[in-house]
């Protein structure tokens, strides 16, 4: 069975194939993914960047503040600043 023929992989095909690939069972990948999980929230909610080798970096990066358009009405709408995650790809991936 391969387990990569979707477009999008979810949690728990994730948990599969991760205990097929390190030979766990899918209850221990799936303590493992929820501990990468948590750590990796944790460390960004820090304002921490976490590089995993071979993958890619993720980061929180800051929005500004500005003024976008109701499509439905053209109105002009205040979009308030906020913090988004951002993952730059490793070059093996792109």
């Amino acid at each position: 069975m391969n387990l990569f023929t979707s477009q999008a992989m979810n949690k728990a095909q994730l948990v599969e194939a991760v205990a097929l690939d390190a030979n766990l069972t899918k209850v221990e990948a799936r303590k493992a993914i929820d501990a990468m999980i948590r750590v990796t929230v944790q460390a960004l909610r820090e304002g921490e960047r976490l590089t995993l080798t071979g993958l890619g970096s993720f980061s929180i990066q800051q929005k500004a503040e500005r003024v976008g358009r109701n499509p439905r009405t053209g109105a002009a709408v205040k979009i308030p600043a906020r913090k988004v995650i951002r993952f730059r790809p490793a070059v093996e991936i792109e």
